[in-house]
């Protein structure tokens, strides 16, 4: 936001045109006689235009709008911005995201299921301002994507960056929550929260998802599941990242909300099914609405002075007329 220090002195701009007058027009100024007469047919007598009354018309635009310049920044031009500065730790939350094949299926749109689930995900990010937020990707294996981090720009960059398939063709929830619950162990958060998003069941990894559940409740770390996708078949679309050839099929068999349910349980969480886009979204809701911290906010007000830039325009302006005048034209006008 922009602000005027002494804006008193604007009033010096209601002379300019005066002076302008007096300087450029007034009859009564010295150095121009008045010749009452105009040639017999003609249009009347009037100054060609050559360069040297180019050069000088273009030396009274320059004197004129330094002048303006500098009645400016005599105002004190500021340039304000407001910071929020948090006084409070906020929630330390962890995205664990399934990329499994199965996540194309077709029946969470806009797309398919992944590309509803990170829409949605960028979103609640977005909303996080005070969180530590890190990200957890898994399939066949699980990897660790970005740690819990203030940065909320990397996580979104890094949700989208996300790919099907990216670790392996399987579903290894068990392995992608103990990863998660590694990177929130120790933290010093208000609280440490998981937030897992699938559409299948665990069938690859070392660890169980209910083992893994029972360490992170006893860690004091609450996980929310999310089951992803209709009930039924749905069209899937793929391509494959090895081979680059598309795959498209029905999937049958989806995620199973006992287990999802069993493992929210353990740990304090909530469990929760989205069949659509719309769904997701409301999920999303109703854990930022729960998942709430205390905040206590500061706001400090940074100050920018520009009438520096002003100045330094306008004096390269003057230079400019006195260049213009001295050495092109030869004499003052």
């Amino acid at each position: 936001m922009w602000v005027l220090d002494r804006p008193g002195y604007l009033l010096l701009l209601l002379v300019l045109p005066v002076l302008v007058y007096l300087r450029h027009f007034w009859c009564g100024r010295g150095s121009r006689m008045i010749f009452p007469f105009t040639f017999s047919g003609g249009e009347g007598f009037r100054a060609p235009l050559t360069g040297r009354v180019v050069f000088m018309r273009l030396g009274h635009l320059c004197f004129w709008t330094a002048l303006v310049l500098l009645v400016i920044a005599l105002a004190g031009p500021t340039k304000t911005v407001r910071e929020r500065i948090f006084l409070t730790r906020g929630l330390d939350i962890m995205l664990v995201l399934d990329v499994s094949p199965t996540m194309a299926a077709r029946d969470v749109q806009p797309v398919n299921r992944l590309e509803a689930a990170r829409s949605v995900a960028r979103r609640f990010v977005e909303q996080r301002e005070n969180d530590q937020i890190g990200l957890v990707a898994f399939s066949l294996e699980a990897a660790l994507r970005v740690p819990p981090t203030l940065n909320h720009d990397l996580v979104i960059s890094s949700l989208e960056e996300a790919s099907l398939m990216e670790y392996g063709d399987g579903t290894a929830i068990g392995m992608a929550l103990a990863l998660a619950s590694l990177h929130l162990y120790g933290s010093d958060g208000q609280e440490q929260v998981i937030i897992l998003l699938t559409d299948g069941v665990n069938n690859a990894g070392e660890i169980s998802p209910e083992a893994a559940a029972e360490v992170a409740g006893r860690s004091g770390i609450r996980i929310h599941t999310i089951g992803v996708g209709s009930e039924g078949e749905a069209e899937i679309e793929f391509r494959h990242p090895e081979d680059g050839r598309t795959y498209r099929g029905t999937v049958r068999e989806g995620y199973d909300p006992e287990s999802l349910r069993r493992i929210a349980e353990l740990t304090g969480g909530r469990f929760f099914s989205a069949s659509s886009g719309g769904s997701l979204e409301a999920v999303f809701n109703a854990i930022g609405t729960v998942e709430t911290s205390e905040r206590r906010v500061r706001v400090q007000v940074h100050r920018h002075p520009q009438h520096q830039i002003l100045l330094l325009v306008a004096v390269i302006l003057l230079v400019l007329d006195v260049f213009l005048r001295r050495l092109l034209i030869g004499s003052a006008p």
